[in-house]
């Protein structure tokens, strides 16, 4: 036996060559000898395609069904990659959604850590055919890099008539019912005024107003709107923002007004991340003077049709009962 000759698989003509030797006696070795291949090659083709009496005929045939019906190499062809950019550019979503989605248009599509590695591979890519792919990864949630911390002096001063989140009814902290909304601020270019953005605790359903001021009384106008075009909402978890300083007014209408407690904004959490996907749209330092209303109904929709994990990959929209 040839042992630097490369592994192959059997051929026809090889299991015809098998099936006669058996016949004729030979032991396993023998014939592993006769044909270049080593006894144990020879062994579990006799005993996969045996055993009591050895077929070539049949051998093939089943070792060609075996092959059929084998998962395939995914092809990560075209098709797909412009799918990701275009998933990416278009909706912002994630490499995790892509991924579900893309499964349900075509059943060999990649994972989502392929997705990720191809996004960061094409950043660094100096390949000419790859270079419409390079800036992808900006539309990663943490394309741009994190954020540093440090100790920043606080500049909230007092709002009166607060309630702790701690007083929240049991139902509006369990998510049990449609109602309680968690409300915050987003702010476009050199901290002025940009969005009002409110959400379902439930279903996780989103509102986007435009500011045009940051005054307390005019975002509190703008929130008493977002409620009154919902209907039937019970309470609010707001953060320290001064822009929240007139939620009094709300409390006139009969809505419940809840505050995390000082930097704590993991306090409401859905509200949040529901920011950092607007920001994917609206990237800091966007100049909201130059967005209009239906650019901002637009994204609103986007990420309203956007189907969420924890609902079994449906959307906001289809969860909520309006």
């Amino acid at each position: 036996m040839n042992k630097g000759k490369k592994f192959s698989q059997l051929s026809e003509g090889e299991r015809i060559k098998i099936e006669v030797l058996l016949q004729q006696g030979l032991s396993l070795n023998a014939i592993g000898y006769q044909l270049g291949r080593s006894a144990s090659t020879i062994s579990r083709e006799v005993k996969r395609n045996g055993p009591r009496r050895y077929n070539a005929l049949r051998a093939q045939h089943f070792t060609e069904k075996r092959h059929r019906q084998k998962q395939k190499h995914t092809v990560f062809d075209q098709a797909m990659q412009d799918f990701i950019e275009l998933q990416l550019r278009t909706n912002r979503w994630s490499p995790e959604l892509i991924s579900v989605e893309g499964r349900k248009w075509r059943p060999d599509f990649i994972s989502h850590e392929w997705v990720y590695r191809w996004i960061w591979a094409m950043k660094f890519s100096m390949h000419k055919k790859h270079k419409k792919y390079q800036l992808l990864y900006r539309y990663l949630k943490h394309g741009s890099g994190r954020k540093r911390r440090g100790v920043k002096r606080s500049r909230r001063g007092t709002i009166v008539g607060r309630q702790w989140i701690d007083q929240r009814p049991l139902a509006a902290a369990l998510r049990r019912r449609q109602g309680d909304l968690e409300a915050d601020i987003v702010l476009g270019k050199d901290r002025q005024p940009g969005l009002l953005v409110a959400l379902d605790r439930k279903t996780r359903k989103m509102w986007m107003r435009k500011l045009k001021s940051k005054e307390a009384s005019h975002i509190i106008d703008r929130l008493g709107h977002i409620c009154s075009s919902i209907g039937n909402v019970k309470t609010v978890t707001l953060d320290n923002d001064q822009g929240f300083a007139h939620h009094h007014k709300l409390n006139k209408i009969g809505i419940d007004t809840f505050f995390t407690h000082p930097n704590s904004s993991q306090e409401k959490g859905s509200v949040e991340n529901r920011i950092g996907v607007i920001r994917r749209f609206f990237p800091k330092k966007t100049d909201f003077t130059l967005v209009n209303e239906r650019q901002i109904k637009m994204v609103e929709n986007k990420i309203n049709q956007r189907p969420m994990r924890m609902f079994n990959y449906k959307s906001p929209n289809e969860i909520h009962i309006s």
